[in-house]
């Protein structure tokens, strides 16, 4: 994966349960380029480790487009695939115009809401 402490483009994502007040661990995280035909093909995937973050998704140069981050929150394991989670499955689609710069999107997870926005 490219290296963020050498200045190499990223895109990242940090996801906390605003329930617990906790990161989120283990969540299952893609990172898909949509094409011009809309058609997503998945470049990375990868879980969120112990507070939360994944700091690169991309293993390769960063490329102008739209991309989508897919979070998988439920039914990781047999143990969650019965879980009462409302949201399963969320998926971002953002553009990226600028490939000289990092794009970090966080996610606040709570049992009934989500809020996410473009970080720093």
């Amino acid at each position: 994966m490219a290296d963020a402490a050498a200045g190499t483009p990223t895109i990242s994502t940090h996801v906390l349960d605003t329930e617990t007040g906790m990161p989120a661990v283990g969540v299952h995280v893609s990172l898909f380029k949509l094409g011009e035909d809309a058609r997503p093909i998945r470049l990375t995937q990868a879980l969120t480790d112990a507070d939360g973050r994944i700091r690169d998704l991309l293993d390769r140069p960063m490329s102008p487009g739209d991309y989508r981050l897919e979070f998988i929150l439920s039914g990781r394991t047999v143990a969650e695939a019965e879980d009462d989670r409302f949201f399963r499955r969320i998926t971002l689609d953002l553009r990226v115009d600028d490939v000289s710069r990092s794009y970090h999107v966080p996610l606040l997870l709570a049992p009934y809401s989500m809020t996410t926005y473009r970080g720093s």
